[in-house]
């Protein structure tokens, strides 16, 4: 159950959200436990931030060390041994301005005796000596996850402001995997810019090439957050979520590449990744099915009349543009 509110009248002592959802952990469907802290939030997105990241509304500019174990104890009353433990803020666990070095290790140290697998989350310039020093002391556990959005350069300066290139993504991927740390790597499908068509083929690429560096992929098909570039575009009529049949394309497409998953945030709703809302529901749960289980021929029996639109919109945009454009 969630927890904590929202901003600066929000209390800096409590998380911002705890609960438990379902994950794969070796193949095995197990309950994880999900906890996001409050923060002061990204450095990036103070000084520019993502086209569509609206966290920082989670983040209260007055959170010290004390505020962060009070919500670290806080959490941890709620922990009932799940083996797998996502640890998230509105901007990078790794970034020592965001989240104290000592206070990291306390919160690995927290969980790792009981859980077999830890997860945090670093945009890829906080990956340094000092922060692989004190990963690889829970080296068997941790697992460290960055979004990288995008494989191409174009899309993740004019798409999705990124604020750093693949080249980065690369070198820190490198590192993770030097010290012996799988990584796991979020693409997005359908920043703002691009038509459905070309949403599919960056994501489908973007996998393709992230697999290579990571234990994992999540395809993350853009929500609609609050103060946003694509808020603001969304309200005008010049950007519509991606569709969940863009998901289904994507997974189908990169079987067997690799482990990939999905787990649409707000999907089904206007600001989330939708089709018609008849289907919603069921395709939904095949693209969560096929997450936690890997198997394919979930995705065989759907069908409804608006795949036929989804197909006209990929078929508009495949043929009046090609992938030089991407």
């Amino acid at each position: 159950m969630p927890v904590g509110g929202n901003g600066e009248k929000a209390d800096p002592n409590m998380p911002v959200a705890v609960w438990r959802e379902r994950d794969s952990l070796s193949g095995e469907v197990v309950d994880a436990f999900v906890m996001v802290l409050r923060t002061s939030g990204c450095r990036w997105a103070r000084g520019a931030g993502c086209t569509m990241c609206g966290y920082r509304r989670d983040t209260h500019p007055g959170v010290g060390p004390e505020h962060l174990r009070a919500q670290l104890k806080c959490a941890l009353q709620r922990y009932g041994g799940e083996p797998i433990v996502k640890i998230y803020t509105s901007g990078s666990f790794l970034d020592p301005e965001e989240i104290p070095p000592d206070f990291a290790r306390e919160v690995l140290s927290s969980f790792a005796s009981t859980a077999s697998r830890v997860l945090v989350e670093s945009r890829p310039e906080y990956i340094a000596d000092d922060a692989l020093d004190m990963l690889s002391a829970f080296r068997e556990k941790v697992w460290v996850a960055i979004g990288l959005e995008s494989a191409s350069d174009e899309v993740l300066q004019k798409c999705v402001n990124k604020g750093f290139t693949v080249d980065v993504y690369v070198e820190a991927a490198r590192k993770l995997r030097s010290a012996g740390i799988p990584l796991k790597t979020y693409v997005l499908l359908k920043p703002p810019f691009l038509s459905e068509w070309m949403a599919v083929e960056d994501a489908v690429r973007t996998v393709e090439f992230a697999v290579e560096h990571s234990a994992e992929v999540s395809i993350n098909p853009v929500n609609v957050q609050s103060g946003t570039l694509v808020e603001h575009l969304w309200r005008r009529g010049l950007y519509r979520p991606p569709w969940l049949w863009s998901v289904v394309e994507v997974l189908l497409r990169t079987h067997g590449k690799g482990r990939v998953v999905s787990y649409p945030t707000g999907g089904g709703k206007r600001r989330g990744a939708h089709n018609c809302g008849r289907c919603d529901g069921e395709v939904l749960r095949a693209i969560r099915e096929y997450s936690l289980k890997g198997e394919a021929d979930v995705f065989a029996s759907l069908n409804c009349g608006c795949r036929e639109r989804w197909r006209a919109i990929m078929e508009y945009g495949r043929v009046t543009l090609n992938s030089d454009d991407v």
